[in-house]
This record gives C-alpha cells, structure tokens and sequence, in this order.
C-alpha cells in the first residue's frame, strides 16, 4: 500500500471492514503502533469503529489527536505512549479481520503529510511465524507498565500502573541470543 496513492484509501476500508465485522458479532480487533495519529479522516473512522464494537489498542508515542474512552466516541479505543530505553520507529498495523488477521508493518504515521505529501508504505507479512512473533511483540507493548502512559479522555498522561512489565527489556533480552554472532 503507497501513498500518496493507495494508502489512506486503503486504511480506511481495512477500518471499515473491521466496523462490518463487528457488527456481525464477528472477532473485530485493531492494533496499531505508531509515531504519530493526527488524521482527522482516520480519527473519524477510529471512532465510528469503536461505537461499532471494534476493540482499538493504539500505541502512540508521540502526538495523538484522538481521544480515547469518551462516553459514546471511543469507549473500545485505549492509546498508551512508550517512551522508555530506545527510540523506535516501527509503525505496525494489526487487523483481526474475524480471526484471519492482516498484519502490516510500514513506513507512515497516520498523518495527511505521509498519506498525501510523502512516498511511504506498508507491506504485508504474510508468513504465519513471523505474525505470530510481531503480535506477541506487540501484546508486550500493550502489557508494559514501565515506560507507558495512558492518554486520557481530557488529553493528558497517567503513567500505567500494576506489576513491573518492560517490553523493551524483554524485547532485548527475548532477541539478543539471536542477535549474536556464533563463537
């Protein structure tokens, strides 16, 4: 998916499809890692999804324009910030797609200059074991209690609360045996 051709378009009816599933009492499921959310066209959709049924987990580590857990708007989405150990730059999108799941991993934010005024991109990953080794990474993400904070309806951050969780450092310590060269 490219923009600044294919992509917007596209991610809305990934959204959409989410928004029918759900309202066939199908699994509908978003989950999406990225830098940035200021897409007003996105927001809107995100929203729609949520009063749908569709559970929403945005990790966002930086500027986001969306709301969550707004009475009526965006009960089903919950955005948390990571900021811990390593600046990261990975966008990855989730679809349940009703228990066929679409994985995307990409080089946009969901902003109107990346879907409109930049050459980017997301790919899909197709290969059973590596979706099951990014959705696992990314239940870490959502699990952290150490580096996240949680965007609250009024706009501001209340650190995560519950028992020490680093996704970070279990991302390192899970991948750095893999990482090191043979003696």
């Amino acid at each position: 998916l490219q923009s600044p051709f294919k992509l917007h378009e596209s991610l809305q009816a990934l959204i959409e499809r989410e928004i029918t599933h759900a309202r066939a009492g199908k699994s509908a499921r978003i989950i999406a890692k990225l830098n940035a959310l200021v897409d007003p066209a996105t927001i809107e959709n995100l929203y729609r999804a949520s009063n749908s049924g569709v559970r929403i987990d945005l990790i966002v580590r930086g500027v986001c324009a969306l709301r969550p857990g707004l009475p009526g708007v965006s009960e089903n989405i919950q955005v948390r910030s990571i900021v811990g150990r390593f600046l990261e730059h990975s966008r990855v999108f989730w679809f349940e797609n009703a228990g066929r799941a679409q994985l995307y991993l990409a080089s946009a934010d969901w902003m109107e200059r990346n879907f409109f005024r930049r050459v980017e991109v997301a790919f899909p990953i197709a290969t059973p074991k590596l979706k099951a080794r990014i959705r696992k990474d990314l239940e870490r993400y959502l699990a952290d209690t150490s580096n996240a904070w949680l965007l609250q309806s009024d706009g501001s951050y209340r650190r995560a609360s519950g028992s020490a969780h680093d996704a970070q450092a279990q991302l390192l310590e899970a991948y750095s045996a893999v990482a090191r060269p043979p003696e």
